[in-house]
């Protein structure tokens, strides 16, 4: 398309093109000869101690190559890490290794790895190793996990309780003495189960001669993962090559380091050879680490004019039978730091309980902490109407922060960026044309229909960074980003960026943010990610921190790039370098603008070298390290309008407003998209999307029979809108746009469906909104 700026423009995504035509490569997708192929055996209890294992019957099975137990393997790995021990809550996290020796503690616990020459020879001997299990009790409910006389998980982790975290500011127990309005409920933020296109999996390649390990893994964060397989596998950091350059999707269950690519890559080594295993879809659901899973306990505190004075939370998050990679920080510094919200409450009070029950393990999933702390706040201000008798906007627009007051501190010590919530919720407000609906709800009331409407007005924390901040966090690494921009003779450039784009569209915006900042042609932009040999360090993708921080480096990196050439070029003109202007990609004389040089003439002399500036260097090439000093704070407001058919408690979403505010945009069309799909993923959770575990510890809803992933006709067509309100903290102005729909999205529908059942006296129903639970809420009501 024909701009003249880059920044701005909805170009199409230029990663889409190998992908929509099958030419992406991945982990799957990676052919080496003379591959083994791998396949665990896994626990069928919840709960058991491993009496014993008989492997012979495998081991005599065509083309198996070795049959391993957790006992054959303990000396050539380490445990499965935790890698977010954060302080001050008596964390205990407990051994976990990658297969099991005494005792297994979920379904889907490795208890023996099978390798063989092909995939189905190996699955046939995985069904023909026999494993003596003495089942025990089982304990898959948070709350009933802390109870005297629950089944205890590890010896070393009393009554299951791994951590307990505090946060708050003020004076919660004297706001709530004095407030008109009390308020206490109980909220359910149910487990959900990521599902990317691409399940998890390693092709591992190992040169015996070398020692070189290269491994293709559905990585978020590549560099991290050749950090922990080397503290697992005690290979050197240097002699591992991890490579995830397209990956079918993660929404955060990609970022942590699992059992599976840690065999793989210990029993390439052992075997000297190449081995690789992709788990399939039933594994995926009962290993894969799932998200959310709290029970939340919160008191309110408000005037009977509506202002919120305080908010106290006592949090119960499932953790499942592990702590897995980043699980500590999720429903902790991601959640309780975030409950002040959009909102002026000045009396914060959060406890969160970590407890291990006979479940898969939890940890980040999109969003991670944001959604459930939005959930609650978005849930209070409609409670608080209720009980005031207010309109649910005027609530919010009497405690939200204003304009003037940023950059603004919270009680839980976030010092938010910059913000206009108002003005977002006043846009939304008239696209959705709020005081004709109110009258058509009363007359739909009349009628006996069930028409309601739900807000949220959100505020989410991104750009996930500061590294000092992740270190006071007890985050066990950096969290800055780094990139190296090289312009090549012909001017031509590629763009190295520690960032793990995976889906995103980094691809295209990055190329954005150099022909901007270089004034070349974007086609002529190469953005190299995701290969642990070819690109500088970096902490990988979540967060909505890739473009806020990953772009800033690659920005700082080309300005750096621009002040190089314009001291070349400044001598190639014979003039000081304070006399060069630059713009377009052409350097030119102040006041003689035909006295010029394009940036390709002056890269193509600073490779030839034939007259360099005293002082200088040949070539073209930067690197550049970013480190924010604040995270950055996207919000908006979200408005969703349904109708429930009393007779069978379907919901039809008939409306869905979203005016978000993400500071500068880039590429207007790739952010749509990822809005969209965010949104989808928050409707999903409202209405169709829960895992359920029966009382023996198996997952009920261990395949897309019976796990309901929405279909393109249960979400509506969004309305989407945007108010620019930058930030400070990134040169860009931007705040990030990954998670903002799945943060906003579930509050929003929840709402507007108890707005639909307000005639009948209802105030709150824990999701998921499936049409049976609806029709049972109306039929209780009906006949009461």
């Amino acid at each position: 398309m024909a701009v003249t700026k880059m920044f701005g423009a909805s170009v199409k995504r230029r990663e889409d093109s190998r992908m929509m035509t099958g030419r992406a490569e991945y982990t799957d997708d990676v052919r080496l000869t003379h591959t083994l192929h791998m396949c665990i055996v896994r626990s069928p209890y919840a709960h058991a101690r491993i009496k014993s294992i008989d492997t012979s019957a495998a081991k005599s099975m065509p083309g198996v190559v070795a049959v391993y137990t957790g006992e054959d393997l303990k000396d050539d790995l380490g445990q499965v890490p935790c890698a977010w021990l954060i302080p001050d809550c008596n964390l205990k996290v407990p051994e976990y290794r990658a297969v099991a020796i005494d005792k297994v503690r979920f379904v889907g616990d490795q208890v023996a790895v099978v390798v063989a020459e092909d995939r189905y020879q190996a699955e046939d001997a995985a069904d023909a190793v026999s494993v003596d299990y003495e089942p025990l009790d089982v304990v898959t409910n948070q709350e009933d996990a802390l109870q005297d006389g629950a089944p205890q998980l590890y010896d070393d982790v009393p009554n299951n309780l791994a951590f307990q975290w505090k946060i708050g500011g003020g004076d919660f127990d004297a706001a709530f003495a004095s407030a008109d309005v009390k308020i206490s409920q109980r909220f359910v933020n149910h487990r959900l189960i990521a599902n990317a296109i691409e399940t998890r999996g390693a092709t591992v390649e190992y040169n015996p001669g070398s020692g070189r390990l290269t491994a293709w893994i559905t990585s978020q964060n590549p560099h991290i993962h050749r950090f922990l397989i080397s503290g697992a596998t005690g290979i050197p950091e240097t002699d591992i090559r991890i490579i995830s350059t397209d990956v079918g999707g993660g929404f955060g269950s990609k970022i942590p380091t699992y059992a599976g690519e840690m065999l793989a890559c210990a029993i390439a080594r052992k075997l000297g050879a190449q081995v690789k295993w992709m788990e399939t879809r039933r594994e995926n659901y009962v290993t894969n680490a799932h998200g959310r899973d709290h029970i939340d306990y919160v008191d309110v505190a408000a005037s009977k004019d509506g202002v919120v004075s305080g908010i106290r939370v006592n949090s119960f998050a499932n953790h499942g039978a592990y702590l897995s990679t980043a699980a500590p920080g999720v429903p902790t510094w991601l959640f309780g730091t975030m409950l002040s919200g959009a909102y002026k409450i000045p009396n914060i009070d959060c406890t969160v309980n970590g407890v291990l029950t006979n479940t898969t393990t939890t940890d980040a999933y999109r969003g991670a902490g944001r959604p459930e702390a939005t959930y609650i706040l978005e849930r209070v201000m409609d409670l608080v109407a209720h009980e005031t008798g207010l309109d649910p906007v005027e609530v919010r627009r009497r405690n939200f922060i204003q304009p003037h007051e940023f950059p603004y501190t919270v009680a839980t010590t976030l010092e938010y960026d910059s913000g206009n919530y108002e003005e977002a919720l006043n846009q939304a407000l008239q696209t959705v044309g709020y005081e004709d609906f109110r009258r058509e709800q009363e007359q739909a009331r009349a009628e006996g229909r069930l028409l309601g409407i739900g807000f949220s007005t959100y505020v989410e924390v991104c750009g996930l960074a500061p590294s000092a901040a992740a270190g006071a966090m007890g985050f066990q690494g950096g969290l800055w980003e780094s990139s190296t921009v090289r312009m090549h003779p012909t001017g031509k450039v590629t763009a190295f960026t520690g960032a793990s784009p995976h889906g995103q569209g980094e691809e295209t915006t990055f190329a954005q943010l150099i022909a901007d900042e270089l004034g070349v042609p974007f086609h002529d932009i190469e953005i190299v990610h995701s290969d642990t040999d070819r690109i500088p360090f970096g902490w990988g993708t979540y967060g909505s921190r890739t473009t806020a921080v990953g772009g800033s480096a690659m920005v700082y990196a080309s300005r750096r790039i621009i002040d190089k050439a314009r001291r070349f070029a400044a001598h190639m003109l014979e003039v000081s370098v304070d006399d060069i202007d630059f713009n377009d990609g052409i350097f030119s004389v102040k006041g003689s603008p035909e006295q010029s040089k394009t940036i390709q003439d002056v890269c193509l002399a600073a490779y030839l070298a034939w007259d360099l500036p005293e002082g200088e260097h040949p070539g073209l090439e930067e690197s550049y390290f970013f480190d924010p000093t604040n995270f950055t704070f996207p919000f908006g407001t979200h408005i969703c309008i349904v109708e429930i058919e009393p007779d069978t408690g379907q919901i039809e979403i008939k409306r869905y407003v979203a005016v978000d505010d993400l500071g500068n945009v880039i590429n207007p069309m790739i952010v749509d998209g990822q809005i969209h799909g965010g949104i989808t993923q928050g409707i999903a959770q409202a209405l169709y999307e829960y895992a359920v575990y029966d009382e023996s510890g198996q997952l009920l809803t261990g395949s897309m029979m019976d796990y309901c992933v929405p279909k393109f006709h249960h979400v509506p067509t969004f309305e989407l809108g945007r108010t620019v309100t930058p930030t400070p903290v990134n040169p860009m102005g931007l705040k990030g746009a990954g998670e903002t729909g799945t943060i906003a999205s579930t509050p929003a529908v929840v709402n507007a469906i108890i707005d639909a059942l307000r005639p009948l006296g209802v105030k709150h129903v824990d999701m998921p909104f499936t049409s049976e639970r609806v029709w049972n809420v109306i039929q209780e009501r009906k006949g009461s």
